[in-house]
């Protein structure tokens, strides 16, 4: 089994992903989201039919969870719940790899989200890529993939993912060196200002 993991500037890009994923029969269970809430986006009212109640809190009071009204699709994007990771901040998770980082955190583990990436077979390097990009505002799909589906997977995120490796170098150029779980998550105006900076690219 291989793990393929990419990141997002946004949670609309990584959206998009998840439901190409999902349309090509990828199964919803081998299928994770992460996406940063510092800007607020979650917490946002959303009212599709229009009758002045948050649609989300109508999917809770029926059983049908938090998010279901938020992915507009069945699969992965049903199941969002908010969590919050040290030096991340809160962040809008769904799918396995947001169940090891909840239990990385809960059991007191800093970096809960290092250690899940590692654990799901994430190079150290890229994990702390990924996780640097969560904390400054982007997101992250993770799919747990056969051998012999790799490439389509990959294809299938490739088309509006970061590159971790010219990000890293940005990031570097100013003096990062990896994810730091102690550090202060980044405010709203932080996050916009870090996706500015990448607008076009």
């Amino acid at each position: 089994m291989a793990t393929v993991t990419r990141l997002y500037d946004d949670y609309a890009k990584a959206q998009q992903a998840v439901r190409s994923l999902e349309a090509a029969g990828i199964p919803s269970s081998d299928i994770s989201i992460a996406a940063s809430n510092s800007d607020g986006w979650y917490d946002k009212t959303i009212d599709r039919d229009r009758d002045g109640t948050d649609d989300r809190a109508e999917g809770a009071a029926t059983g049908a969870g938090i998010g279901a009204t938020v992915g507009g699709a069945a699969g992965v994007l049903t199941g969002l719940g908010l969590m919050a990771i040290p030096g991340v901040g809160p962040i809008v998770a769904a799918g396995w790899l947001a169940s090891l980082a909840a239990g990385a955190v809960a059991g007191g583990a800093t970096g809960g989200i290092i250690g899940a990436l590692t654990q799901a077979g994430v190079s150290e390097d890229e994990a702390n890529v990924y996780a640097e990009g969560l904390r400054r505002g982007g997101s992250i799909v993770t799919v747990r993939t056969n051998d012999s589906s790799t490439a389509r997977v990959e294809s299938l995120l490739d088309s509006s993912a970061v590159n971790w490796r010219t990000r890293s170098d940005s990031w570097r150029k100013e003096g990062w060196n990896r994810y730091d779980p102690a550090a202060s998550p980044y405010t709203s105006d932080q996050v916009r200002a870090e996706r500015s900076r990448y607008i076009g690219q």
